[in-house]
This record gives C-alpha cells, structure tokens and sequence, in this order.
C-alpha cells in the first residue's frame, strides 16, 4: 500500500533562497538608511547665524593700516666724513634753516687745505719774482740803451768831424771808414739790444698768463676745499623738527653717511600698504576714510608706489578735509579705502560660510524654519561687511551664514530649537 510523503518546507534549497532574500533586504534598508544619513544632519538653531537677504545701499571698499608721516622730510647727510667734534642740539628740538647742529673735524682735509695754501703762496712768489725780474731787465736794458745812444751819439760827431777833415785831406780814407764801421756797430747793436729784449719780453709775458691761470686755478680749488670745511658743519637747510639725530660725540661718519632727518611742519601724510590684488583698482585722488577719537575724516590717495614688496606696496594718502588735532609721527590710523561708488545691491552679510563654498552655494532655509537646502549662488563685490548676491537669492530670504566646517558634505540640515 502506497503512503502519501509530507512536502518539506524548509529544505537547503529554499533555505538559500529565504537567506538571500534576507541578505538583499537588509542591504537595501542600510543603504537607505546610510543615504539618509549622508544628506541630512540635525542642528542646533542655536549653533548657527541666519541672515536675510536685503536689498540696500553698497560700497566696495578694503581696510588698510597706516602711520603718519610728516608731509616733507629732509634728510641730512654727511657731505664729508669726519669724526663728530660737537652737537649743538638734541633729536626732538625744532631748528631753524641756517642752524648747526653737528660739527665733524677731518685732519686730512685741514692737511690738504695747507698744502693747497702752500702751494699757491709758492705759484703766487713765482709770478712775483717773473715780475720783477722782467722790470729788472727792463731798466737794465733802458741803461744800455742810454748807454748805446751816448756813444752812437758821440761816434757820428767824430765821424761827421772827421768826415769833414778828410774833405780836405787831413786824415786818411781808412780812418773814416774805421770811424762808419764803429758807428754803425753800434746803431746795429742797439736794434739787436731792442730786439731781445722785446723776445724776453714776450717769453716772460707767457710765463707770467701761465703763472697767473695756475694760480687762479689753484685758488678755485683752494675754495672747494675750503668749502668742504664748511661741510664739516652739518646745518639745517629748513625750519622744523629734528625728529631723527645718528651721531654721538667720537663717531667716525663716512662721507654719503645719513645722520639725521627734519620733519618740516606744516601738514601730514598717511602711508599705508595695500594688498597687491588691489594694484591696479589703486590711483591717485582716490578717496578714504577713517575715524579718530570718535570723528570721521576723509583722505586721498597722494601718490601710488608700485614696488611690490612681500605682496603689498605702499600709498601716501592726505586728508582732504579737516585735518586730526594732535596728530603724532608714527601714529596708527585705520582707513577704509573705498574702490567704488555707493550703489544699491541685493546683499548678504559676510561670514565663515565662504571658506567652505567658495561662494559658489549656501543653505537656504525654508519659509518654515525647519530646514535648510543647499541652493547654487553666484556672488559679486565684497567689503568686510557684506557681500554682493548676483543670482541664487531673493530679497528677504533667509541664509545661513556661519561656518559649514562640520557639515558642509550635507545637502539638508534640519534645524532644531
């Protein structure tokens, strides 16, 4: 007789087949599950900042940090080296152009002025004895000229005497001729007398223009170094304070050396740096402002140096307007330097939420409150208050503007009270 077999239920086959089941199930519930997870994150509303976007007044502008200047400074340099003798007045003293305040001594120089006297004395005793020995040649040749004249005088009387007698032949024909002879002698040697001393003169003449243009010359040279002397007094070309003094009593100072400076009153200046990003937004009338002791005052940009120098490079600026009372050299003013005009924008409030998106997206809260979304945004101008929004936001919504450091790989927070 045949028996009817009981069906099985779990046999290994459906076994498997329920274990996969299972297995699937369960991926699926934690993958959901690490989905959610991965988009969503609860916050405290309390650990955040929400702004409102708002439409209202913009104006483009950078802090800058700048000292005050004087609105001239002179520097004093040491024309010649030397060692500092004297000081006649102390850094921080107000001075008068004209006034001396260091005096340096200098050996060398004071040796070579005295041997630069000395040898223009010699130059100077030359030309004297040049002069003299021509006026002695002169009357020396004045004499024998005189001398010459006396006896040309006396040998044609005895020639025109004899030239008589002959005549009637008392003397003999070689007697006149001796007598012609003799006396032109000497008419040729007072014309040859003449004639070297006019040769001497014109040599001596020369030698003494040459004598004179050396010491001329050496007497101009002498000046300059005698007007290097009066280098060695270091005097204040201009009126105003001696806000810096580089000498001590001793000090050997090269010549080129910078011993001091003079503030020239009479007004300020600014000198800030500015971030090279900003190079080429920079110029000169530009306009600044700042506030001192509770006041607002505005500046202008003076002038712009390029040099760039460990990523900045500097401005003067002046105030344009009233001026600080008891305003001090090196003193520190903030300034807002402004890049633009002030216009209406749609903007949002600077935060820590840029170091995260760069400024490319935000969470945007819902109308609720409940929850924020991640929105795409792009923005525009910036100052160290606000920020430009050209698209992504409308006016009045809500943006958190806080740090995303903990949660920025999150598309949705929840936010809880």
């Amino acid at each position: 007789m045949d028996r009817v077999l009981e069906k099985k239920r779990f046999t290994p086959k459906n076994i498997a087949l329920y274990g996969a089941v299972i297995v699937l199930a369960t991926l699926g519930i934690y993958s959901i599950a690490a989905r959610d997870a991965g988009t969503k994150l609860n916050v405290g509303a309390e650990t955040i900042t929400i702004a409102t976007v708002e439409q209202a007044d913009f104006q483009e502008f950078i802090p800058i940090t700048g000292n005050v200047m004087p609105l001239k400074t002179v520097f004093l340099d040491a024309v010649e080296g030397g060692q500092v003798e004297q000081k006649f007045v102390e850094e921080g003293a107000y001075v008068n152009a004209g006034d001396v305040i260091v005096k340096l001594s200098n050996t060398n120089l004071m040796l070579d002025i005295m041997q630069r006297e000395a040898q223009v004395f010699e130059q100077l005793n030359n030309a004297r004895n040049t002069r003299l020995s021509m006026e002695q040649n002169r009357l020396a040749l004045a004499s024998q000229i005189l001398e010459l004249d006396y006896k040309i005088a006396q040998q044609k009387a005895d020639y025109d005497r004899n030239l008589q007698l002959a005549g009637k032949d008392l003397i003999s024909k070689s007697e006149i001729e001796k007598l012609k002879n003799d006396y032109d002698y000497l008419v040729q040697k007072r014309r040859l007398t003449i004639e070297t001393h006019k040769q001497d003169s014109i040599f001596r003449l020369a030698q003494i223009r040459q004598l004179d243009e050396s010491v001329r010359r050496m007497q101009m040279n002498l000046t300059v170094v005698k007007r290097k002397m009066d280098n060695l007094l270091l005097k204040a070309p201009v009126s105003g304070q001696l806000s810096a003094l580089n000498a001590e009593i001793g000090e050997l100072k090269s010549a080129g050396v910078q011993l001091g400076q003079i503030d020239m009153t009479g007004g300020f200046k600014v000198r800030a740096s500015v971030d090279e990003h900003y190079l080429t937004r920079t110029f000169s009338g530009q306009n600044g402002r700042c506030t001192i002791d509770g006041k607002n005052y505005e500046l202008k940009v003076l002038k712009t140096y390029p040099q760039v120098q460990g990523g900045k490079f500097d401005v003067d600026m002046e105030f344009s307007g009233a001026i600080p009372p008891d305003l001090r050299r090196g003193q520190t003013i903030y300034i807002r330097l402004e890049l633009g005009q002030n216009e209406q924008a749609m903007l949002i409030p600077r935060g820590g939420f840029y170091q995260a998106t760069g400024g490319n997206w935000i969470y945007v809260v819902d109308k609720d409150g409940s929850s924020a979304h991640k929105r795409e945004i792009k923005l525009g101008r910036q100052n160290p208050d606000k920020i430009e929004v050209l698209e992504g936001l409308e006016q009045g919504e809500k943006v958190i503007t806080s740090s995303y450091e903990t949660f920025s790989d999150k598309d949705v927070l929840v936010l809880k009270k």
